[in-house]
Order: C-alpha cells, then structure tokens, then sequence
C-alpha cells in the first residue's frame, strides 16, 4: 500500500511531461524569409488575363502550352534583397515560412517597369538587311552593343523596333510556394 502513492507520483510526472512534450505552445518559433535569406522557391508566372508567361514546375509548362524539353523544371534559388529578382518578387517572399503558397500581384512599377516610348525606334528596312537579318514581327534582334529588341512592326521601307523588356507596362500575377530557407 506504500507503493500506491509513489505510483501515482510517477504517473503525474509522466502526465506532466508528456503533456509538455505535447504542447501546441505557441513559443515555438517557426524561420521565415528575411533579407539575404537564401531561398528556394517554385512559381508559375501570369499575366493578369492568366496568360502563363514562365514556372518552374514542369505540369504547369504542359498545360499551358509552354513546356520546353530543354528546360529542367526545378524550384527557383535565389538570395532575398540582392538584386537577382524583380522587386515586387524579392520583397513578396519576406516573412514566408517553407511550405507557406501566396499570390504576389506585382504592378509594373515593381517588375520590368512601364513600357518606355523612348526605347521604340523605327529604323530602315535596309538597315536590317545590310546586317542580315530578315525583319519579321516578333523576332528577337540584338544590337552590337548586346542591347535586345523585339521587331513590333514592319513595312516595305521602315522597322520598328522595342528596345523595352517584353514584360515591361504588364502587371504579373505569381503563384508561388516557398521550397525551402537556406542552401
């Protein structure tokens, strides 16, 4: 009968500490994004008419038609606040714990910025040819001074040419979740 005391003793201290070990406490701290945090993160990349432009999951790519063999469709690493990605993504990873999904809607002031008039240039057609290149509405052409342009438009004497980002006075919408914090 002396035993039954230390017995119970026992099983309260038991009861005590798995219900510390079980506890829902909200002291544990969970890491989130901070800058120059190393992340991994997958995304998909829209237009704001849900017009897929990018992602980096491969079932994305094949259901909007922009899957490419060549590509390997992993998570995005990059490191926060260095420059390495457009601003309204850089900052919209902040605070975001591994597993967390959310939908950046970046105006374009935070992406490829406004389109510029300024970097449109109509030029003669003979210049093109004189440089060998056929022009053609929507080729990519570079400049000798590693600049890139997009033919927008074509006639019999004159080109015209944008020098601005394809992405550039476009709003984007990005689906994103965050893979992981650190290397």
């Amino acid at each position: 009968m002396k035993m039954k005391p230390l017995f119970l003793l026992l099983v309260g201290v038991v009861v005590v500490l798995l219900s510390g070990c079980l506890s829902t406490d909200s002291q544990v701290k969970v890491k989130v994004v901070k800058e120059s945090d190393y992340v991994r993160v997958d995304y998909t990349g829209k237009l704001q008419d849900g017009t897929v432009f990018d992602t980096s999951i491969k079932d994305d790519a094949i259901e909007a038609g922009i899957y490419n063999q060549e590509r390997d469709y992993q998570p995005l690493g990059f490191t926060v606040a260095a420059g390495q990605m457009i601003k309204g993504f850089d900052s919209g990873v902040v605070g975001m714990a591994v597993g967390d999904d959310k939908t950046l809607i970046i105006p374009p002031e935070e992406a490829y910025g406004v389109h510029r008039e300024d970097m449109v240039q109509t030029i003669p057609v003979a210049e093109l040819t004189r440089a060998d290149i056929t022009p053609v509405v929507g080729k990519k052409v570079s400049t000798s001074q590693g600049q890139t342009a997009t033919i927008t438009n074509v006639t019999d004497t004159d080109v015209v040419i944008d020098f601005n980002h394809e992405l550039a006075g476009k709003t984007l919408v990005f689906d994103i979740k965050l893979v992981s914090i650190g290397r």
